[in-house]
């Protein structure tokens, strides 16, 4: 372990790929723990453009700045570049949790930032131009199975932060009291019934993630027969057609839903919260219901659950056998569900 002193650090860096709601949401406590160990800095993502807006600081209030940038071009580098040297960072943190970026640990040494934090390796594979990273690690993530809020916490425990599990959990985004106010004022318009509230997440960034829509049609018919229930429908900007055809066939089938389509985060959260039950595909809502004190059943590929599953009080997950996500039958994820849902100590709204 490297020893920094606090003080000396006034402006931090941190260097991450992968900056979906999911990455965002399991980086949150590392940094937490950055703030912690040193309270007097500011910290700035850089963060690659994605394809629809993300909101940070609504998802990570210990972030002070952004920076994006386009795909790296020679003429984008050097512009970067001058522009980090200018904002004279003391420290950067490269996590490469998901995969190695040569690109980031470039960057970090030509900003001629003087403590540069990173991975040497993971599992026998080297991270090229980890010569460049002055304090640097080899990590066994994939053999031992280390779930991405740890991956992150590891690297920065190189330079003395660390958390307790309370303090991981304390860090996350809270529901506010208003948000929930106006929820349910939302709800007690939407439905005439105040039956049990299942929330239903049917798309995903990565298609590769996505359950079969006919798959939740016919779980949300089997829920509405069972148990009366009122359901929520919730998408984003990607997911238009998959909601469309649910949608459709809801109204058509008379099944009392809400639909809730790009709702803001912090909202998005609050409603979450008053369901009963909450199932979603493996996607950056299944890691905002992971947030909340709703009962999860996340849909989630072989191999994806160790490293990506929310760790939370009653959030479970139901997985393929293979690494296709449509090898999930309906049947496993309907007895899942209907087991989660006799277990009325769970429940909110008894019926």
């Amino acid at each position: 372990m490297v020893r920094i002193n606090p003080s000396s650090i006034k402006n931090i860096l941190i260097i991450r790929k992968h900056n979906q709601i999911g990455d965002m949401i399991v980086s949150i406590p590392m940094y937490y723990a950055l703030k912690k160990t040193f309270p007097e800095s500011r910290i700035t993502l850089l963060a690659s453009k994605t394809n629809y807006k993300i909101p940070f600081s609504e998802i990570n209030p210990y972030i002070d700045d952004v920076i994006i940038y386009d795909k790296i071009k020679i003429q984008n580098a050097i512009k970067l570049i001058k522009q980090l040297r200018k904002l004279k960072f003391d420290l950067v943190v490269i996590p490469s949790t998901v995969r190695f970026s040569t690109t980031h640990n470039l960057i970090s040494f030509l900003a001629g930032i003087k403590y540069r934090v990173g991975v040497s390796g993971v599992n026998g594979s080297k991270n090229k131009l980890s010569f460049l990273l002055n304090i640097k690690a080899k990590f066994n993530w994939i053999e031992n199975k280390t779930h991405q809020i740890f991956r992150n916490l590891e690297v920065i425990e190189q330079i003395g932060c660390k958390l307790n599990f309370s303090e991981i959990f304390d860090s996350f985004p809270k529901i506010s009291e208003k948000d929930e106010t106006e929820m349910k004022k939302i709800l007690d318009e939407s439905f005439n019934e105040k039956n049990i509230l299942i929330g239903i997440h049917p798309g995903a960034g990565k298609t590769q993630n996505i359950w079969d829509s006919e798959n939740f049609l016919s779980l949300i018919k089997n829920l509405y027969q069972n148990y009366q229930a009122n359901f929520i429908i919730t998408g984003g900007f990607t997911d238009e057609e998959i909601i469309q055809k649910i949608q459709i066939e809801l109204v058509n089938s008379k099944i009392p839903f809400l639909l809730a389509q790009n709702y803001e985060f912090r909202k998005l959260m609050s409603l979450i919260n008053q369901c009963d039950l909450f199932i979603s595909n493996d996607t950056g809502v299944m890691h905002i219901a992971g947030l909340t004190n709703t009962v999860l059943v996340g849909l989630m590929k072989k191999g994806n659950v160790r490293e990506w599953a929310p760790m939370w009080k009653n959030k479970f997950y139901v997985s393929s056998p293979t690494d296709n996500i449509n090898d999930l039958s309906l049947e496993e994820v309907q007895n899942f569900c209907n087991k989660v849902l006799n277990l009325t100590k769970w429940r909110k709204k008894l019926v």
